[in-house]
């Protein structure tokens, strides 16, 4: 059993790392204070190929692993978090609904553009009334022929207002129960009768726009379906699986940076005469801290390798994204607590880690929905 990342990946990841420190942390803390999409990053990875890292090369992405993907997702974590879900959302979601289930025409129409970073994609599944519950959809689409009519809202869309096309879910049959009768639309921002609310206030990620989205009356093309009419939701699981790994990979960044800037904090900071480090209490804290990240990065890293060798991964997501972003807001904590006053003042970073890594444990499936998976993923279904 071989541990190593590949040499490609090794080389990867470096550039990640300084990409990160270079371009992505300097902004961090502006744009969480202006609440501000940094285009300006997000124009600087499609320029470096990193808008479509998963996808094939003839369609504008780098033909790079999953893996590779997960941790270029981790490596912006630790600097800002707010750009990882960006990626997170845009590659993971945008570019890969269109690769695994656009037609020709659909591919052609938008996968090169998402892939090489011209435009930003969004996926809007989540509704008022189904959040967990996401079978449970109500946004309609009447069946005209040649397009489809949508009416009703979808709301928590991230990248929202910024992205141009939009993964959407919506009731195609409403004789078929929940879960049945979904089909998934490519939505296109300008569409006329599709709206969106200002960006809501959150607790943080605030650098990543969250919106409503309003449908009324809005033509969606036929070609613009995604997967099979009415089997939507199929769709749905199967993006967010993969989904899970990255939202793990943004998690474990997350917890791997606050954790990293503690290390350096700790070992400068005196008291009663000698650094904080020195003392045999938070040095067991900070071993359990590292110990916890290294278990769950290994989590993070299986289930993507799983994913990119087409083996079911489905349980190993969501024990990985349950497992990484519990850890990380322990750590977080831990973090604030080690670093005292000074913790839980914006002159750091780690205030905003902490603000930032809440939502992991929440979005792309709460934990606690993770929890039902795995449990039936091991038991079986009653």
């Amino acid at each position: 059993m071989d541990f190593s990342l590949s040499e490609e990946s090794l080389m990867m990841r470096d550039m990640f790392r300084k990409f990160s420190k270079n371009e992505v942390e300097p902004l961090a803390a502006e744009i969480d204070r202006t609440h501000r999409f940094p285009m300006e990053t997000f124009q600087k990875m499609a320029g470096l190929g990193l808008c479509g890292l998963p996808i094939p090369e003839e369609w504008g992405g780098a033909g790079a692993t999953y893996l590779d993907f997960a941790i270029f997702v981790e490596e912006l974590a630790k600097c800002c978090a707010s750009t990882a879900v960006i990626m997170s959302v845009h590659t993971g979601l945008g570019c890969m609904s269109t690769w695994l289930y656009g037609g020709q025409r659909v591919k052609e129409k938008y996968l090169r553009a998402l892939a090489s970073g011209e435009i930003v994609g969004a996926y809007a599944l989540t509704e008022p009334n189904a959040g967990s519950d996401a079978a449970s959809i109500k946004c309609k689409a009447e069946d005209k022929g040649d397009y489809f009519l949508v009416n009703g809202s979808k709301i928590f869309i991230t990248n929202g207002g910024i992205a141009t096309t939009y993964c959407t879910f919506v009731k195609t049959d409403p004789t078929q129960g929940p879960g049945k009768g979904i089909t998934c639309l490519q939505i296109e921002k300008d569409t006329p009768g599709f709206t969106m609310s200002k960006p809501v206030q959150k607790m943080g990620m605030n650098g990543s726009p969250t919106v409503e989205l309003y449908f009324e009356d809005v033509k969606v093309p036929k070609e613009n379906m995604l997967g099979v009419q009415n089997d939507g939701f199929q769709v749905a699981m199967g993006l967010l699986a993969g989904g899970r790994i990255t939202i793990a990979a943004q998690g474990l960044g997350i917890g791997e940076g606050a954790l990293e800037f503690t290390n350096q904090y700790i070992k400068e900071r005196q008291q009663f005469g000698k650094p904080l480090a020195a003392n045999q209490g938070v040095q067991f804290m900070v071993a359990d801290m590292a110990t916890a990240l290294d278990a769950a990065q290994l989590l993070v890293y299986r289930a993507a390798w799983l994913k990119d060798n087409k083996l079911p991964h489905n349980k190993e997501a969501s024990m990985a994204k349950k497992f990484a972003t519990d850890t990380s807001m322990e750590v977080c904590t831990n973090c604030v607590q080690l670093m005292g006053g000074y913790g839980y003042c914006n002159e750091f970073p780690i205030e905003r880690m902490m603000r930032d890594v809440k939502i992991t444990q929440i979005y792309e499936g709460s934990n606690q929905i993770q929890r039902m998976i795995i449990g039936r993923e091991v038991i079986g279904k009653w």
